[in-house]
């Protein structure tokens, strides 16, 4: 079965019990088709724990190919930051070349070298302050689809299990 991130199963695979010929079970969702409704405790936990596997696997493999969907992403987000930085870089040094130079028509070049170098240490210091706030705030990134769907069948399952269990 192949997944991409926007694509999952409406239902969950059906499922042949091998030990009872017979209709097969319908979605993760405890509703059993035909006459089925016969089948030993034993036999129905052998089937759902078949089904809850192939589930697991399932949402394993909607994970990964997340994961790897948004890894590709980072990457090709990281490198074209990469590139505006090192455009930047240059750009910000000549400026700052112009700003010494024009300050050195009224100063000594010295002293305006050095007034924009306390400067720029001032608004490094600044940026640096505010960055480690913004990575306190982050969060790992974490397959979120592939959780709610997690999420989603557990509680199917434990309802299922209780609506099984009140018959």
């Amino acid at each position: 079965m192949t997944y991409t991130v926007n694509d999952r199963p409406a239902t969950a695979p059906r499922v042949q019990s091998p030990a009872a010929p017979g209709p097969a079970t319908g979605p993760v969702t405890g509703q059993v088709t035909g006459a089925a409704d016969h089948r030993s405790t034993a036999e129905l936990v052998k089937l759902a724990a078949e089904q809850v596997s192939t589930l697991v696997r399932d949402e394993l493999k909607l994970a990964q190919v997340e994961l790897t969907q948004k890894g590709k992403r980072a990457g090709v987000g990281v490198g074209m930051f990469g590139g505006a930085g090192v455009v930047a870089f240059y750009g910000v040094g000549a400026l700052l070349a112009a700003a010494i130079i024009g300050l050195a028509t009224v100063i000594p070049a010295w002293l305006s070298a050095l007034i924009i170098g306390v400067v720029l240490l001032i608004v490094a210091g600044l940026i640096a302050l505010f960055g480690r706030a913004q990575m306190r705030k982050a969060t790992p990134p974490v397959p979120q689809d592939a959780v709610a769907g997690v999420k989603a069948d557990i509680n199917t399952i434990t309802h299922s299990v209780k609506d099984r269990g009140q018959r």
